[in-house]
């Protein structure tokens, strides 16, 4: 190799470096385009004209909320460490398939949740590159899972979905702590965008809450979680339908570890339970039980059925759930268990290995974003 290839190798790329006297072409059009127009403060985005934008994309229904609303504070540092700048939330929901989330099959229901999460993503992503191409700055979080994680077992996502939804008009939350749409009711998926603009109209809460107090969440969770009173247990939801996630998923692994050979693992888990990990691992993480959600009959789109025939929803829907034999994760001598072992004694009560996850010590809550 001679002196000039080891110059102008072939992996080398010349650049024009700009200069006072001869600045980079780019940066000269930048700055011209800058000097066009009077400088000031950016307009509001029309409320109609951002509404269809996000239904082309495909969501089912949208609102906007100032992230100054109240009841939202809790979401402020949050969101501004996210976006800085943010000053409006888009939050807007995707309709999952019905009958897919009412089956016996859990794979069915999870199926859909996956994929109508995905498309949620898909729509939010396609937004805020629109909204982009019009210089506005835009963000999507995840409707879910991947979640700042190295704040677990504090706050781990970047905003709730569901606070922005109640904020943004698209429904009330119900008896079993998920977001009911007037018309859609509970089968559908939430996703949040973060804007730096103003919006000309802000949407209003919705007045009336669909949920009908009908009682059928209270007595078909496995874990009696949900309370006719209006209490909810978060622990025991957490250790069953999550069974597969977080410090759950840090207890199998544990369980592995200290077992001494296979059959020992096979003492501690159970093949299914194996292979319910890899699947979950696999593909999507496995929810165990969204019978809440399953049996709701709340909203337009749903409740006529329900009206009609109660008895058939009872028989199609509620009872085979009630019905199902499977395993049900308790924390060992827990009301969860007691309610397991008095109301569902055909399923199996099982207690997951859980390991206590100490207080973050690495960025554990968000910048301060004082006014």
């Amino acid at each position: 190799m001679n002196d000039a290839e080891r110059l102008w190798n072939p992996l080398h790329v010349p650049i024009e470096r700009g200069s006072r006297e001869r600045p980079h072409p780019t940066v000269a059009a930048a700055r011209a385009r800058a000097e066009q127009g009077p400088a000031g403060e950016p307009a509001d985005l029309d409320a109609d004209w951002l509404r269809e934008i996000c239904l082309a994309a495909g969501v089912d229904d949208v609102g906007f909320t100032a992230l100054a609303t109240p009841g939202l504070e809790g979401e402020r540092d949050y969101v501004l460490e996210a976006l800085p700048g943010t000053c409006t939330l888009i939050g807007f929901c995707l309709r999952t398939s019905r009958d897919n989330l009412q089956s016996r099959s859990t794979s069915a229901a999870n199926r859909d949740v996956a994929t109508t999460q995905e498309l949620a993503h898909e729509a939010a992503r396609h937004i805020c590159l629109e909204l982009q191409r019009r210089g506005v700055r835009a963000l999507y979080p995840a409707s879910g899972f991947p979640a700042e994680i190295h704040r677990f077992p504090n706050r781990s996502w970047v905003v709730s979905h569901k606070l922005v939804a109640v904020a943004a008009g698209l429904g009330q939350m119900g008896l079993h702590r998920n977001v009911i749409h007037p018309k859609f009711g509970t089968f559908i998926v939430l996703g949040t965008i973060l804007i730096d603009r103003p919006v000309s109209r802000y949407s209003q809460p919705v007045l009336s809450n669909p949920c009908i107090d009908c009682g059928l969440c209270v007595s078909t969770c496995p874990v009696g979680a949900i309370h006719a009173n209006g209490g909810f247990d978060f622990d025991a939801c957490y250790t069953h339908n999550n069974h597969h996630e977080l410090s759950n998923f840090a207890g199998w692994v544990e369980e592995v570890v200290d077992s001494a050979d296979a059959a020992d693992y096979r003492r501690r888990v159970t093949p299914s339970e194996t292979l319910s990990v890899w699947q979950s691992l696999s593909f999507q993480p496995q929810f165990r039980a969204g019978y809440c959600v399953a049996v709701c009959p709340a909203g337009t789109d749903v409740l006529g059925n329900f009206l009609n025939d109660p008895d058939g929803h009872a028989r199609d829907v509620v009872a085979p759930l009630m019905r199902k034999p499977e395993y049900v994760y308790v924390d060992t001598g827990s009301a969860a268990e007691a309610h397991v072992q008095s109301r569902f004694p055909h399923k199996t009560v099982r207690h997951p290995r859980r390991v206590t996850v100490p207080e973050p010590e690495i960025d554990p809550v968000p910048e301060r974003h004082d006014q």
